[in-house]
């Protein structure tokens, strides 16, 4: 690993409000996304979820028409079954017999208006299954027609700032690895702690970039003769002076229309 070498106090300075800028140029174009790739995500898991409702209740009808043709077959063995017992009623010898053979009858009968009842109770199914498989083409289509909208919008931004986020992530790397460690440290606690993610910030207008409170004359003098990192007593975030901070957003700035 290479050592970092020494540097000036105005030069540290510098180097972490450019990190800065360059952070929150990031943070500027994955706030221009929003929500967008949560909203794609959300979208696909909802279409995904109707596609496999749809399968299911297809299944389950292909199910229920199978038991619908499985009760037909079981009505013409049951007929067959009875005219088989009617003709062997015409040749008992006795009424034991024949009470016996017009049992059997009786119980085919019975089995019949079983699986007459039972098709009509599947019929009634596949319709409600066909009333709740249009209700969902109707959902699954709109949702994946918003999910085509929604992923055209996300495509559109992510060419246009895909590239410039990937360079500037790395330039973030590298503006990082020229800076010393606990420097670096401070910066990122400072950032995650703090609104909007602004760790270092000029001065405006006697105040701490983003905040109400005035900050000492002679605190402001320190500040400008760029001798200690000075921070801000009441958000921790790390001060700069108006000027190196112009002069290092045109920097930047010229640094970022390349990209």
């Amino acid at each position: 690993m290479a050592t970092k070498t020494e540097t000036t106090v105005e030069q540290k300075l510098r180097a972490l409000y450019d990190l800065q800028l360059i952070d929150s140029r990031v943070d500027e174009i994955r706030n221009i996304r929003g929500e967008l790739p949560l909203e794609v995500e959300d979208l696909e898991d909802e279409v995904l979820g109707l596609k496999t409702r749809m399968e299911k209740l297809k299944t389950d009808v292909e199910t229920i028409n199978y038991e619908i043709t499985a009760k037909k077959n079981m009505i013409d063995d049951a007929k067959t079954l009875m005219k088989k017992y009617t003709e062997q009623q015409k040749n008992v010898r006795n009424s034991r017999e024949f009470n016996s053979i017009s049992k059997e009858i009786e119980f085919q009968e019975l089995e019949i208006q079983l699986a007459e009842k039972n098709i009509k109770e599947f019929k009634a199914q596949i319709d409600q299954k066909k009333t709740v498989v249009s209700s969902t083409k109707e959902r699954y289509s709109e949702r994946e027609s918003h999910l085509k909208h929604k992923k055209g919008e996300l495509n559109a931004i992510l060419a246009e700032t895909e590239k410039e986020e990937k360079a500037l992530l790395i330039k973030s790397e590298n503006y990082q690895n020229d800076i010393e460690d606990r420097l670096v440290i401070a910066y990122k606690r400072i950032r995650a702690n703090v609104k909007n993610g602004l760790a270092v910030v000029p001065i405006e207008r006697g105040a701490s970039g983003g905040s109400f409170f005035t900050i000492p004359p002679q605190v402001q003098v320190e500040i400008a003769s760029r001798k200690k990192i000075i921070t801000d007593e009441h958000s921790g975030r790390i001060l700069v002076d108006p000027v190196l901070a112009e002069e290092e957003q045109e920097k930047m700035q010229a640094m970022f229309s390349k990209l």
